[in-house]
């Protein structure tokens, strides 16, 4: 799992990531009658209970016995995902038998078919899904190349065949969906023609241009590719969404200052200030920001001083002034906001500032004071719990961020950010024990509360040798999340804890496909160096240390394996 959130905001998105579900059954269901119904509630159970081998055999089980189509489906996807080939192939023979050859049958059998590395049938399967002639059929012929299989060239080998014989369809978004996927299988000769291919096709479309600009970039030509980014800018001037996108790719240039004068086109309001803002903060271009800082409060229409600033504006204000460390003007900004929304950010904020300014006493002060007002709302108090923590924390103060946790706790009861915040906090302090029954109180009051789930299961298969328990426990994630970058990367560390090199690297390089992780790498760099494969791991330790060189992961796969 990529590095564990650490950032108070970061904590409050936790609720959003766990839908409410039943509880899982803590032991295996007992046989169940002969009777589909039955056979699909143990399926329905193994499945919650993360146990995906037994949910592949109950719902293969219940498939035979009912002659439903949606069943066999199921069951097919269920086998898929448990990535067990056998039963996945019975179950689709018995899909194929109740049902038409719809587009999702047939997506399954291309799946299917790269899964067991049948590369014959597998392109034929994807060029057929190719000419379906209400154009959705490539979008099915994607999913399946995504999703890879044991043979990590076959894949690749296959677009290049589609794209050799003329297989993509001759639309704008199939074409930038298949190139991006090249460029995400790292195959950058295959990603240069179909770009060469896309602007020939589709000339003059801000996305081919923007497609050829991450081509460029990829292959290690920046300049060029800044090129044709700042060719895009006069288009942009009128056009907000291609201005965020070409900001984007700026940034992906790693040129954030462009990003924010590409943002700067046009007419401006509180949004664009403050992307602009975060830019030119994450460019570190103090000159720059102070210049936008100026600008900002001068653009206000008011002329009354008490009105002339939204709470929005003197909020972004505040944030400005705190990054180009005038703390003192930050703080007059932040208490200038007036009641409202912005008010409780505000008020959280002017604790961080004061803890900045040195004064700690009072930020402590603020944040107890904030904690017990009974006219803001119970998130505010209980992020004001969250933001002492992480300070007291920032202040190498154990005992103290323990203490804050034990309030927040009795204040509010089972709060989910706080629960996990504190798993988060033992588990720095190698208390797997105590951030294990954290996590565990999550799911017992929501047992398939997704990024609860993932941390468990992560941290065991890290810090534990119960792997078969965290296998159980990250497939219950990964039912519920099966394209998560994050839980894809859990489910590989476990299986290479397991012994299952082979099968963890092709996990952990579908992860990092996906999302550009310090900690992804790392994992991928440690199973190649296992493995033998040291020069290729030594270039993902490469990777990691330029995405962050401090993190932890790459830390302890650096010093185990002596790279």
């Amino acid at each position: 799992m990529p590095e564990m959130i650490r950032t108070r905001l970061a904590m409050l998105a936790l609720v959003a990531l766990a839908p409410v579900a039943l509880a899982a059954p803590s032991t295996r269901p007992v046989e169940p009658k002969d009777d589909a119904l039955t056979t699909v509630m143990a399926g329905e159970f193994a499945l919650q209970a993360g146990q995906l081998p037994d949910a592949a055999r109950w719902y293969l089980d219940a498939a035979r016995r009912d002659d439903d189509a949606g069943l066999a489906e199921r069951a097919t996807r269920i086998a898929l995902l448990a990535k067990d080939d056998a039963r996945a192939a019975e179950a689709l023979k018995l899909w194929r038998a109740r049902s038409p050859r719809t587009l999702a049958l047939r997506g399954a059998e291309a799946t299917l078919a790269l899964r067991q590395g049948q590369g014959r049938q597998a392109r034929r399967e994807l060029a057929g899904l190719m000419q379906d002639p209400d154009e959705l059929g490539w979008r099915y012929a994607l999913t399946a190349l995504a999703s890879g299989g044991k043979d990590p060239e076959l894949a690749p080998r296959l677009l290049r065949e589609l794209v050799d014989q003329g297989a993509i369809p001759d639309t704008l978004q199939a074409w930038l969906a298949f190139t991006g996927l090249a460029q995400q299988m790292d195959q950058p000769v295959l990603a240069e023609r179909m770009v060469a291919n896309v602007v020939k096709r589709f000339s003059g479309e801000p996305q081919v241009a923007l497609l050829q600009a991450s081509q460029l970039q990829q292959a290690g030509r920046k300049d060029e590719a800044k090129t044709v980014l700042d060719g895009l800018l006069p288009k942009a001037a009128g056009d907000a969404a291609l201005r965020l996108k070409l900001a984007e790719e700026y940034d992906r240039l790693g040129d954030p200052a462009a990003a924010s004068r590409a943002m700067g086109q046009g007419p401006q309001d509180t949004l664009t200030y403050g992307l602009r803002a975060q830019l030119l903060a994450k460019a570190d271009d103090k000159q720059a920001l102070d210049a936008l800082y100026e600008e900002l409060k001068r653009a206000s229409t008011g002329k009354d001083p008490a009105t002339a600033y939204s709470p929005e504006r003197r909020l972004l204000l505040g944030q400005m002034a705190e990054f180009l460390e005038r703390r003192e003007e930050a703080l007059t900004w932040y208490r200038s906001v007036p009641a409202g929304e912005q008010r409780a950010e505000a008020r959280l904020r002017a604790i961080k500032t004061l803890f900045d300014l040195d004064r700690k006493d009072e930020a402590f002060a603020e944040a107890r004071r904030l904690q017990a007002d009974a006219e803001v709302g119970d998130g505010t108090r209980r992020d004001a719990y969250l933001m002492e923590a992480e300070l007291r924390h920032e202040d190498r103060q154990d005992a103290g961020e323990l203490e804050v946790f034990a309030r927040g706790l009795a204040a509010y009861p089972d709060d989910l950010a706080l629960l996990y915040s504190r798993g988060l906090a033992w588990e720095r302090r190698d208390r797997i024990d105590h951030a294990e029954a954290d996590f565990r109180r999550i799911l017992v009051i929501e047992p398939d509360n997704v990024a609860a789930l993932n941390a468990l299961g992560y941290t065991l298969a890290d810090r534990t040798t119960r792997y078969q328990e965290a296998l159980e426990l990250i497939d219950r994630a990964r039912a519920a999340a099966p394209e998560d970058a994050s839980i894809i990367d859990s489910y590989g560390w476990v299986l290479y804890r397991l012994g299952r090199n082979a099968e963890a690297l092709v996990e952990l390089r579908r992860a990092f496909t996906l999302q550009k992780d310090a900690e992804i790498a790392a994992h991928v760099a440690e199973v190649l160096w296992v493995m033998g494969q040291k020069d290729e791991a030594r270039r993902f330790f490469e990777e990691a240390r330029k995405i962050d060189p401090d993190n932890r992961s790459l830390q302890r796969a650096l010093e185990k394996t002596g790279a």
